[in-house]
Order: C-alpha cells, then structure tokens, then sequence
C-alpha cells in the first residue's frame, strides 16, 4: 500500500539536509548511533517480554553490577543483541541481504543461550505460533526466506520503506527460528536501512500494541498500511534526532519546551507523537532544540 507522497517528500526532505549536515561528522554520528544502543537492545528484549529495564540494560552493557539478581538468559539476551547490532552498524555498507547474513546475526544472537538453535533455520517437528498465527511447516522455512530475500533485494520500482516494510511482515509470517525471530526482524530493518544510507531506527515497546496490529492487519487482509506508518514515524524521529545533534543546537525536554513558550501540553506532545514538530526520543523522553 502507497505510502502517502507528502510522507515520502517529508522523508526525501529530511535526508538531504541529513546528508548535508553529515559530511565530516561521521564522529558524532558514531557517537549517537553508539548511544542509543542500549536504548534499541531495551526496546527490542522488551517486546519479547524481557524484565530488564532500560537502566539495567545499560548496566549490563557496560559490565556493571545491577541491584538484583537476573537470570543468566536475560544477561546474554542484553549483551549478544547489542553485538548484533554493533556489528551491523559497522557491516551494513560492506555486506547485502542474504540468507547467510541471516543465519549469521541468529548465531551471533543466540549463542550460549541455546546453542542447539543457534544459526539456524527451524528444522524437522519444530513448528511454532504467535498467538494464534501457526508459522509454516520447518520443511518450507528455507525456501521461503529465500524467494522472501530475492523478492526484496529484486524489486527495484517499489518505495524504500514500503519494501522493508513488506519484508518484515514476510519474515516474521514465515518465522524461520525456534526463538529469535522478532529481534533479528528488528535488526534487519536497521540493517536494510543502513544499506540504503539512512539512519537506524528503535521499534519501541511503548508502541508494540500498534507493532503487533501491523501484523493481524497484514495477516488477515495483507494490508501493509500499519507497518508502512510505523517505519516511517521512527525514520522522521531518528532523522530530527540526528540533524538537532549535526546542528548543534541545544536540547530541552519537551516538558521545558511547553512550559518556556506557554504551549498547551496534549496538543504538543500529540504533535511529537505523529512527527509533525522535530521532536525525538531519548531513554524515553521526549526532547526537542530549544531554539524551535
């Protein structure tokens, strides 16, 4: 489904000024890819039910103690999905969508956790659901991932997003993994995202309740549409995030913005929300240039 034209000018828009900004800041823009690493490993566990906060996560990233005690899959969940996505980070220009690269983020993610399931496809007897949706049977996984990569990395006439959008829906339909599925999903949008020269994007928890609508809209009618919205709302607010930084502007809470300019909180934090004021988020909260 057509993702809106003024959308797609807004998005056109926003990368070149990101492009422009960028040149010979690639420093800073490490460092801001850097920092929101904890933040995209919290939402990502979070979304698959994880316990561990955002405060806790960082913590274990940075080998710190944490106040209570957290089961050992929890800690390698935090710290193996934070080496997927550094690694991709630092990959994604050098390598293309294929199925080893797949197989590879999955051993890269799963590794000491389960080390029987790590890398690869789910194989004989080893069927799955989400909710009520029955994955496909093990011996057509293969297959399917593949004509789901050849169908993506082939069409050449189709929108970036609605694209990744479409593949994403596909892999976790197809849910080639016994566990795993939804955080490498995840990977391989930033990933996919990267390649192109765009900025990574954070699938957040607070959201998943419209994440797991785009999923039963897709299924039962292939509608696409809510996908599309939520791909494209995390690229605007990680393209404002970046370009207030390349910028250099001074950053305030959206809380400081409202109360300095005497604007009404809901209609503000309601524009933040749909991307229509160059508002983003950091460990949550909503922060916006001051000088806006």
């Amino acid at each position: 489904m057509p993702i809106p034209k003024q959308i797609r000018e807004k998005i056109q828009q926003l990368k070149t000024e990101f492009d422009a900004l960028s040149k010979d800041k690639d420093s800073l823009l490490a460092i801001i890819d850097e920092a929101e690493v904890p933040e995209n490993v919290y939402n990502s566990n979070a979304i698959e039910n994880s316990t561990l906060t955002l405060k806790e996560t960082e913590k274990i990233l940075l080998d710190m103690e944490v106040a209570r005690d957290l089961s050992l899959r929890e800690v390698y969940e935090a710290k193996n999905l934070a080496r997927v996505i550094d690694y991709i980070r630092n990959k994604s220009k050098a390598n293309e969508l294929d199925k080893e690269l797949v197989l590879l983020l999955h051993q890269m993610l799963i590794n000491v956790i389960d080390d029987k399931i790590a890398g690869r496809f789910r194989g004989k007897g080893e069927y799955v659901r989400v909710g009520t949706h029955i994955a496909p049977a093990p011996e057509h996984v293969e297959l399917m991932i593949e004509e789901a990569i050849s169908k993506y990395t082939s069409d050449v006439s189709s929108y970036f997003l609605e694209k990744i959008a479409k593949f994403h829906l596909d892999f976790e339909t197809i849910h080639p993994f016994c566990d795993g599925n939804g955080r490498i999903g995840r990977v391989l949008i930033c990933f996919q995202l990267q390649s192109l020269g765009f900025p990574m994007v954070i699938i957040r928890d607070r959201e998943k309740q419209e994440y797991y609508k785009a999923f039963r809209d897709y299924n039962d009618s292939e509608n696409t549409k809510t996908m599309e919205k939520a791909l494209y709302l995390a690229l605007i607010e990680s393209f404002h995030k970046r370009i207030a930084y390349l910028k250099g502007e001074k950053i305030i809470t959206l809380s400081e913005y409202i109360k300095k300019n005497g604007k009404s909180a809901p209609a503000v934090t309601n524009a933040a929300r749909r991307q229509n004021i160059p508002a983003f988020r950091e460990k949550g909260v909503w922060k916006i240039a001051e000088s806006f």
